[in-house]
């Protein structure tokens, strides 16, 4: 376990830059409505210093990096990034910049992590493009999971990525007695182990930082006559109450719950039906992530699952099924050690029955 924080050493250690790249560190601005905050000031502030240490590093290897470059805040996460960017003090098409180097460190207030996989898309190949989004990411996270042995994340990854492989659904138990099953076919997980070398193959080339998940996306019930079995009941603490989202089909169809939390996520599900899709099921595995209400962070730490956009994670659900392109959002709801509510257990089952414990009582049994 790392006592402290070595920024060249992490760069090397998740990255391997090597010499002919090209990097670009990027941030978001505020806006009028967008406004800024204390925590983003010190992100564009953490931007600058790990791009200035990239710089360092460039020297050494001979790969170069950008000027900071920054954007016009998009104001949800996922959302597709505006058309410009600023780089150097000139303004330049934000697909110029992305399309030109090979390395992006995305340190931002609302997540580009789906434009971003957008981008490999759109440059398909070995080799050719690979990204870091890290939205919400705090400096004080360089003694917390981003210190964490990242050898260890990535055997943990692969042991839930085996898991899933066999599985034919998940179910869950929370610690307030509701339960979910979560429709696991016809979809392939996915780990963000914090390794993101060139040679990375097994996975999409993006990943979040801090890292240590391995996630999938539910079967969204798209194949004619084949609806979707995930369903159940999603307990979710907001404001000192527990709501309960009530399942069908993998779409949330109702929100229990008197008080102003439910109330608000009725408003929200009723402006944009898109965001009820369950988006997400996953197992945070970073040892050293602790639970501070920053999604970034919890989700590292334990179990959750999201709603709302799931293709940019290998899910059908995109910018195209939400009424306006301002609606997008992939919002994580995590149940690890820390949170009011719990995991009693949380099971991967195989078409045959075979169960494979993998959470008891908050905490993990599969190592």
């Amino acid at each position: 376990m790392a006592d402290t924080f070595d920024l060249e050493r992490f760069l090397i250690d998740v990255f391997d830059p090597v010499a002919g790249e090209k990097v670009a560190v990027m941030t978001d601005v505020p806006t009028p409505t967008c406004p800024d905050n204390r925590d983003w000031q010190d992100r564009r502030a953490m931007a600058e210093e790990w791009r200035t240490g990239l710089e360092r590093l460039g020297e050494r290897i001979g790969f170069d990096v950008l000027p900071l470059v920054t954007y016009t805040a998009t104001g949800a996460n996922n959302a597709d990034l505006p058309a410009e960017a600023e780089v150097g003090g000139s303004i330049v098409p934000m697909n110029a910049v992305l399309d030109d180097v090979s390395l992006v460190l995305a340190l931002t207030e609302f997540s580009p992590t789906a434009p971003l996989i957008d981008v490999c898309k759109r440059r398909p190949g070995a080799h050719v493009f690979r990204a870091a989004s890290m939205p919400g990411v705090e400096k004080r996270m360089e003694g917390t999971s981003l210190a964490a042995d990242y050898r260890e994340v990535a055997r943990r990854c692969r042991l839930l990525k085996e898991a899933f492989l066999a599985a034919d659904h998940a179910e869950v138990e929370f610690s307030t007695g509701h339960r979910c099953l979560f429709d696991l076919r016809y979809r392939v997980c996915e780990s963000d182990d914090g390794y993101l070398h060139r040679d990375k193959s097994d996975d999409l080339p993006v990943i979040n930082l801090p890292s240590g998940e391995t996630f999938q996306v539910p079967y969204e019930g798209e194949r004619p006559g084949e609806p979707s079995r995930t369903a159940g009941e999603l307990p979710v603490w907001e404001e000192g109450e527990t709501v309960v989202f009530r399942v069908e089909a993998n779409r949330i169809v109702e929100v229990a719950g008197a008080h102003a939390a439910a109330e608000h996520y009725r408003r929200v599900f009723a402006e944009d039906p898109a965001r009820t899709n369950i988006a997400e099921l996953a197992f945070g595995c970073n040892e050293r992530a602790v639970v501070t209400g920053n999604v970034l962070e919890d989700e590292k730490a334990g179990f959750h699952w999201a709603y709302g956009r799931s293709d940019h994670l290998g899910g059908v659900f995109g910018v195209a099924q939400f009424r306006s392109p301002a609606n997008v959002v992939h919002q994580d709801i995590v149940y690890a050690r820390g949170n009011p509510i719990g995991v009693t257990r949380a099971d991967l089952v195989a078409l045959d029955g075979t169960r494979l414990a993998i959470i008891r009582e908050s905490n993990y049994v599969l190592w």
